[in-house]
């Protein structure tokens, strides 16, 4: 399969929506501590489709934060490769993969998404910066509007419920266009209510804009609500 040039904007013409929004291609990842070894991948191979929610299971050890930390170029396997729309991340440069994470990517953890002391609308504007975002402020007055949080939007971070922070932080990804979000169990710190609204803000995420969503979750309702489910064990795709 020919491999594209390693890094562009995210996919916009019809031919390269025909990728996968992310690949592994029998992948290892292995950490070395002294004499010892352990093997978080073990030849792991699957696809996730552009513009799908993805839920990935399996027990604790399976390898599903190493997963999220290979597709969000944080870290490297030791054998394989991991593909963004058919571009090999392990063949990118630094500076390329922190352009790809910049343009890209928008991660989700269970919590500390946000910084503590800014508003909600602050929150948005320093990330859109960050991302050099052309009009900061407008994306995200109009994200926090789509999500059904304009109403908090001069309430500091430390201030809002587990849910609202959650949701803030997938309207982010939503005002930045980042066109993959990896969350690590988004929902798992919050109460039935909550969850069913950081649920349908995922949702929205997907439907409204597009975005390949990779979920790590021990929540069944949250997987029964995915395109897909990756169930994993010992490293591989069971």
């Amino acid at each position: 399969m020919e491999v594209r040039s390693l890094y562009v904007e995210p996919p916009k013409e019809a031919e390269e929506r025909d990728w996968p929004a992310l690949q592994f291609l029998d992948v290892f990842r292995i950490f070395t501590s002294g004499p010892t070894e352990t093997v978080a991948l073990r030849g792991l191979s699957l696809e996730v489709g552009s513009g799908k929610l993805v839920a990935v299971r399996g027990p604790s050890g399976c390898g599903k934060s190493t997963l999220l930390h290979l597709a969000a170029g944080l870290d490297q396997p030791s054998a394989g490769e991991v593909r963004f729309f058919g571009r090999a991340l392990g063949r990118m440069s630094e500076q390329e993969l922190a352009s790809y994470r910049a343009r890209n990517v928008a991660v989700v953890f269970q919590r500390g998404n946000l910084w503590p002391s800014l508003t909600a609308q602050e929150n948005l504007e320093t990330t859109l910066r960050l991302s050099e975002s052309n009009d900061p402020s407008r994306a995200a007055r109009e994200a926090l509007e789509q999500f059904g949080l304009g109403h908090r939007r001069t309430q500091r971070a430390a201030t809002l419920s587990g849910g609202e922070q959650q949701r803030i932080a997938i309207a982010s990804a939503a005002a930045r266009g980042a066109p993959l979000v990896l969350a690590d169990e988004p929902t798992g710190e919050l109460d039935s209510t909550n969850e069913k609204l950081v649920i349908d803000a995922l949702h929205r995420l997907r439907d409204d804009h597009g975005t390949t969503v990779v979920i790590v979750t021990h929540s069944v309702t949250l997987a029964e609500q995915a395109d897909a489910v990756i169930e994993m064990r010992d490293g591989m795709a069971a």
